[in-house]
């Protein structure tokens, strides 16, 4: 009879069925939202654990500590590789509009709004959730978007984009100042994406 393969290291000691895809799953969708009910001050790693009916231990041993469990989160909603490759795929003609658009259409969708909201609202008073906003937002999204254009201060740009995109998001649906607050999304689409075009592709 063969020896039992070695564990991995940092796994729990609990049975092997329950270390599985379907597992991983299930703890990054609890703390989805685990987070965007309660923020992230008021999130633990127990806490997501005890709603996902799993050891602690298997939550730090598939995501670390309790900021890469929350930037994985995050990512769950965003799928930067997606996003980098939808804005781009048509050249740089149009990627002020696409990149609006994207940003928007992920906003208004509920499913992906809620944790976002906990983002932002943490972002505001924690600094592992600003940490996770600047990394994620910035490096994994705007500034690969800005770097593949080929223009001069791609982070800079980046940064101009984001302000102006974050500062939406949070007149529109955390404070929802009217009448941005009801507008319809092709309105400020229409609005926005000329001065995304300009930051992004302007030499």
């Amino acid at each position: 009879m063969n020896a039992a393969a070695p564990r991995r290291r940092g796994r729990p000691p609990r049975t092997e069925s329950t270390d599985t895809p379907a597992t991983r799953d299930r703890i990054l969708t609890v703390a989805r939202e685990e987070f965007a009910e309660r923020g992230y001050d008021k999130t633990s790693v127990r806490g997501i654990a005890k709603a996902a009916g799993v050891d602690p231990a298997l939550v730090h041993h598939y995501f670390g500590t309790k900021d890469e469990i929350f930037a994985a989160a995050i990512e769950m909603s965003f799928e930067p590789t997606l996003v980098v490759t939808d804005v781009l795929a048509e050249g740089p003609e149009g990627v002020g509009e696409r990149l609006a658009r994207f940003f928007l259409s992920v906003w208004e969708n509920p499913a992906t709004r809620k944790p976002l909201l906990a983002v932002i609202r943490s972002a505001v008073t924690h600094e592992a959730a600003a940490k996770v906003l600047r990394a994620f937002v910035l490096r994994r999204v705007l500034e690969r978007v800005a770097a593949d254009l080929d223009v001069p201060n791609p982070k800079f740009r980046a940064e101009l984009a984001a302000s102006h995109m974050v500062g939406i998001a949070v007149l529109r649906y955390v404070v929802r100042v009217e009448p941005l607050a009801s507008a319809d999304p092709e309105e400020i689409i229409a609005m926005v994406a000329p001065t995304l075009q300009r930051y992004l592709t302007e030499k």
